[in-house]
């Protein structure tokens, strides 16, 4: 099993390695009745859509894209007709390649098929078979699924220590494994949580319902605003991407000012990772990135008036009826700008030349939960040397 060198000076708990005894999942896949045409290329010899398995292991919310990457790369296996490591690698390789050019943002996708890949790899060779083989590493791959889903809670359980009672918290967009953790804390303790809007997928305003509809006190921030309430928290906690080589980390945008700030105001800024998102990219700036294109946060080359079909929908405002004094002022601002919205909502095309998610620098993370371990972003950096060093 592929099992990772562990620096010294780390915190991990035993069962840190990449793969472990865990009950088995199960398998769904099966091949179509019939083979469509792929004019995508996601098919593979034998007409097994690695694309289609991925989109159909995704639609269990409890998935995370890493983790979706890998097990479509191994129910690849169980359909491979490679006779030898070499072939099988290179489909391995091209499946890989089919993900990430068929998906928009393929940071976090990338990292678990990385991780799968050098698992295979470098796995050890006993078997008497090249078939008996394919059937080892198909078993460990979702050995390895089952075991990753028990992360979350691993890592929520470190977390919780970090947690005091009535603490005020600040989070970024939307997590699952910040939810659990945020979740788990309101059965032990008392909390408030402020939440960011995290324009423009808005994915914000479903942490806050989630989070109110749990009992947590919780109110929504505008983006623009987190100077404004970084005084009033105690701690920020964030979700990830991917957390790199450099220990930085890739996160949902805004993540990246929100750390700045709360370095600025010397709160701690806390990151949630499980190790299948450690991923081995080196990024320098925020324009090493991956999705970064050169339409990114680009001039247009003609001056464009605004379309009011075009215009998007402002931010929602959630309900605030349990105030007597905000129902009111919230139909006068309504009243005054009804007419004038549009205009300074953006378009579609303006939202597509801003980023999704940004890098944020190892130096403004005070600690990065994982399921092996607390580590500084110093160690992560040493994990990931050792994670790939076979």
């Amino acid at each position: 099993m592929l099992c990772p060198k562990v620096p010294v000076n780390m915190t991990v708990p035993s069962a840190a390695g990449i793969l472990h005894p865990a009950q088995a999942l199960k398998s769904t896949s099966a091949l179509p009745a019939t083979i469509p045409e792929d004019p995508s290329g996601s098919l593979s010899q034998d007409g097994f859509d690695v694309y289609a398995s991925y989109q159909r292991i995704l639609e269990n919310e409890d998935i995370a894209t890493p983790l979706a990457a890998i097990l479509a790369l191994t129910e690849l296996i169980e359909h491979s007709t490679a006779g030898t490591m070499f072939e099988l690698v290179k489909e391995l390789h091209d499946a890989a390649e089919v993900l990430k050019n068929r998906t928009t943002n393929s940071i976090s996708l990338n990292a678990g098929t990385e991780l799968f890949i050098a698992f295979v790899t470098l796995f050890p060779h006993e078997s008497d078979s090249f078939a008996d083989l394919k059937t080892e590493l198909v078993k460990q791959g979702q050995k390895y699924a089952a075991e990753a889903l028990t992360y979350r809670s691993k890592i929520s359980e470190l977390a919780l220590d970090f947690i005091k009672d009535d603490s005020v918290i600040l989070t970024h967009s939307y997590s699952r494994v910040v939810m659990q953790t945020l979740l788990r804390a309101h059965k032990q303790k008392r909390i408030s949580v402020y939440v960011t809007e995290a324009r423009p997928r808005g994915l914000g305003v479903k942490t806050y319902e989630a989070l109110t509809a749990a009992g947590i006190p919780c109110t929504m921030v505008l983006d623009s605003a987190v100077a404004y309430v970084m005084d009033m928290v105690d701690f920020i906690l964030v979700g990830s991407e991917a957390v790199v080589e450099s220990g930085g980390l890739i996160n949902a945008v805004g993540s990246n000012q929100i750390a700045i700030i709360s370095k600025a105001f010397k709160k701690p800024f806390y990151a949630l990772a499980e190790s299948y998102k450690f991923h081995r990219l080196f990024p320098l700036s925020q324009y090493d990135l991956p999705t970064h294109t050169d339409d990114i946060l680009s001039f247009p080359r003609h001056a464009q008036r605004l379309s009011p079909v075009l215009a998007a929908r402002p931010s929602v405002a959630p309900s605030t009826s349990s105030n007597p004094v905000l129902p009111r002022q919230l139909a006068i601002r309504r009243s005054e700008s009804s007419a004038s919205s549009s205009q300074r909502a953006m378009t579609p095309e303006q939202i597509l030349r801003n980023p999704k998610v940004d890098y944020t620098m190892p130096d403004l993370i005070s600690l990065v939960f994982s399921d092996v371990g607390i580590l500084t972003p110093e160690g992560v950096s040493q994990y990931l040397v050792g994670m790939f060093a076979g």
